[in-house]
Parts: C-alpha cells; sequence; structure tokens
C-alpha cells in the first residue's frame, strides 16, 4: 500500500474515523514508548474524533478542540502525578506507611544504628542508643533507613 492510496483510504473514511485511527495509534504507541505522555494525546484525539461524529465541526475548530483537548489532559496528568498520583499509588512503597507506626526493637539501637521488625520485614533504623525490645516510634526516612524515637 502506497503513502497516496493510505491517504486516499484515511479521506474517504473521513475525519470522524481519521482522530480516532490517529488516537489509537497514539495509545498503541506510548506502550512501545512508555512515558505516560502519548496516552494523553490519544484520549485527545479519541475524544475530538467522537465529538467530530457528533457534531459538524470544521477542520479548523477539530484541530483547535484536539489542542485543547491536549493541553488540558497533559496538564491534568501533570498535576497528578505532582501530588503522587491518584490514591492507592503508594503500592510497592512500603516504608511511606511506617511513618508513625510503633514497635519493639529486634535489636538495640548501639551508635545510633539498629533494627526493627515490622510485619515480615526487618529494617534498618537511626536513632538514640535503645536496648534491644525497646519501644520506638518511626517518624522519618532516610533513604531505606527508618529514623525512630522512644516511646
Amino acid at each position: 500500500m502506497t503513502l497516496a492510496s493510505m491517504a486516499g483510504t484515511i479521506e474517504a473514511l473521513g475525519a470522524a474515523w481519521s482522530w480516532v485511527i490517529a488516537g489509537l495509534v497514539l495509545a498503541g504507541a506510548e506502550i512501545l514508548v512508555p512515558g505516560m505522555f502519548l496516552i494523553w494525546l490519544g484520549l485527545a484525539a479519541l475524544a475530538t474524533g467522537l465529538a467530530t461524529a457528533a457534531l459538524p465541526v470544521p477542520w479548523q475548530g477539530q484541530t483547535l478542540l484536539f489542542a485543547a483537548l491536549a493541553v488540558a489532559l497533559v496538564g491534568l496528568a501533570t498535576r497528578l502525578h505532582r501530588r503522587g498520583g491518584p490514591p492507592g499509588t503508594g503500592l510497592n512503597r512500603a516504608d511511606r506507611g511506617l511513618i508513625g507506626r510503633e514497635g519493639l526493637l529486634e535489636e538495640p539501637i548501639v551508635q545510633g544504628s539498629g533494627r526493627i521488625r515490622f510485619d515480615d520485614t526487618l529494617w534498618r533504623v537511626s536513632g538514640p542508643d535503645l536496648p534491644a525490645g525497646g519501644r520506638v516510634r518511626v517518624v522519618g526516612l532516610a533513604g531505606t533507613v527508618l529514623r525512630v524515637e522512644a516511646v
């Protein structure tokens, strides 16, 4: 199939289908080049295609609608990403759920370093020297080391 025949096929399908196809191609490209960017452009193109199918919109209006939707969706995605994403995105980040949690030291804190067990994981901790079995509360993180204070 030549480029001219592909252009003729897309023209014959109409503007609405062209936007839908472009949206699907962009969404599919997100799989090949992951980065959470092309999916938003694909959604904007799909929405433009649906709007074009429902209402007679000239090509200038279609282009402006696509641009506005693309900017809005990319802006929304950027805001969600900066906030840490939608609820539940702490998946596989157990350390974030430990702040404020209390427990007993598995190993004493000597010269500022010790260990504590939460659930099935043994964590390194830093804090004031305390004996094994001492009760502590997690007050922060320093990489993968939990900062604790005596309770």
